[in-house]
């Protein structure tokens, strides 16, 4: 791995090799969260887990306005798993925390 001969950690990452990490961005409303958007790119279905190099509260999926879909979420005991159609887009929010009390 790359990242690891520079010393840097990636903050996540994804399992299949068709799956690019695009942006991870903070939230636009301040909040903490960490925004993650990734996309297919061989053109091809695909299945992928996220995997973030942090504790976490929840994720869950967001338009790319960072708008809530409701359509999956997950808690820190669930891999983060995502299906992706040909060339999509996908945009995953991730709540920190869950290791430290303050």
């Amino acid at each position: 791995m790359a990242n690891a001969l520079h010393g840097v950690e990636p903050v996540v990452s994804v399992s299949a090799a068709s799956v690019l990490v695009e942006a991870v961005k903070l939230a636009e409303d301040r909040s903490g969260d960490l925004v993650v958007r990734l996309y297919e790119a061989a053109g091809a279905r695909a299945r992928s887990t996220v995997v973030p190099n942090f504790e976490f509260t929840a994720a869950w999926r967001t338009d790319l306005l960072e708008r809530t879909l409701g359509q999956q979420t997950w808690t820190p005991q669930e891999c983060i798993e995502l299906d992706l159609r040909p060339f999509e887009v996908v945009t995953v929010r991730i709540s920190p925390g869950g290791g430290q009390d303050g």
